[in-house]
Parts: C-alpha cells; sequence; structure tokens
C-alpha cells in the first residue's frame, strides 16, 4: 500500500517521497525543548504545538498506533543564499500538496497522524484558546511530535539535504 501512496505523492508534485518505517520514529525531549523556546511565536498558542499537541508519551502513543507510514518532500531552488520569496513560494506548494496529500490518505484511513513541516497552516490564525475549528483537518508538526526530522530522514533513506541553495520542507503521513 505505501507504494501506492509514494506514487501518488509523487504525482501530485511532491520532490521526493519514502516509506517510512515507524520504528524509527521516536519522540524526543530534546526537539521538543526546542519548541519550547518558542522562536517561531506559536509554543503555547497554538492547537497543533506544543505543549497543547500532547505530553511526548501521548505523542509517542499516537505514533505507535500506526503501523506504516510515508515521509515527502517538496524541495526549492534558490537564488540567492537567502531567498525569502523562494522559501515562501516552496513552502506554499509544500502546504498544498501535503493537505492535499493528507485528505486521500484520511479517506482510507481516517485516523492517519499527518506531521507537517512547521505548524498547522490550515487557518491564517488558530482559534486557540477557543475549539480548533478543523479538528479533523489539523496537522501536527514533526519537531511539536519532538521528532527529529534529518534523522528520521536519514533512517529511512531520504537525503534531508539536496544541495547548495536549496530549501527542503519534509513531512510525513503515519497511518
Amino acid at each position: 500500500m505505501e507504494q501506492y501512496w509514494l506514487a501518488r505523492a509523487l504525482a501530485l508534485g511532491f520532490s521526493h517521497a519514502a516509506a517510512l518505517d515507524v520504528s524509527t520514529v521516536t519522540p524526543r525531549q530534546d526537539i521538543r525543548d526546542m519548541c519550547a523556546a518558542d522562536q517561531c511565536g506559536a509554543y503555547g498558542k497554538n492547537w497543533t504545538c506544543p505543549p497543547h499537541c500532547g505530553t511526548l508519551a501521548e505523542c509517542a502513543a499516537r505514533i505507535c498506533g500506526c503501523s506504516r507510514g510515508i515521509l515527502v518532500q517538496t524541495v526549492g531552488k534558490l537564488e540567492k543564499s537567502i531567498d525569502t520569496k523562494a522559501y515562501r513560494r516552496t513552502e506554499q506548494r509544500h502546504l498544498e500538496q501535503f493537505y492535499g496529500l493528507c485528505a486521500e490518505i484520511r479517506k482510507e484511513y481516517p485516523h492517519a497522524l499527518c506531521l507537517g513541516s512547521g505548524g498547522c497552516r490550515i487557518c491564517r490564525s488558530c482559534a486557540f484558546p477557543e475549539p480548533c475549528r478543523f479538528p479533523d483537518r489539523a496537522c501536527a508538526s514533526m519537531e511539536g511530535y519532538g521528532l527529529f526530522v534529518t534523522q528520521v530522514c536519514r533512517d529511512n533513506g531520504l537525503s534531508y539535504h539536496h544541495g547548495d541553495r536549496t530549501i527542503t520542507y519534509t513531512a510525513c503521513i503515519l497511518f
């Protein structure tokens, strides 16, 4: 079944897709601690970010409830070493592809765990502290779940760095 979803991911426009061995996905406190530093400004202010996405033990339990998964990446080319337009353009493309793939997978696997690149972006602004507007579509981030993205990629045979002047957005879907 993973082969179907890998092919589908590539057809949707992802740059790379790989099967994900769920046993390689281990939440880490040190990664979660980086979220607590609140460099992105979402810690404690978003339903899909720590601490509201669950404790590390709760995140690990959700992961353990899945038997397979896929990793997907969108790689963008930069015109210069710091190219904010390319960052935004690549992120937007990645999000559109990711949310589309999540919707398709959730038709087959309603409880699929979709972990994106960065926090949930379904709404322009999270409803927090009011209830989530789209709890059936909301996606936490891989980092919010304590995952060291570079290691998850390496452990599953997927490069994280795709050359100079590139930006890579990585996400995973467990089902």
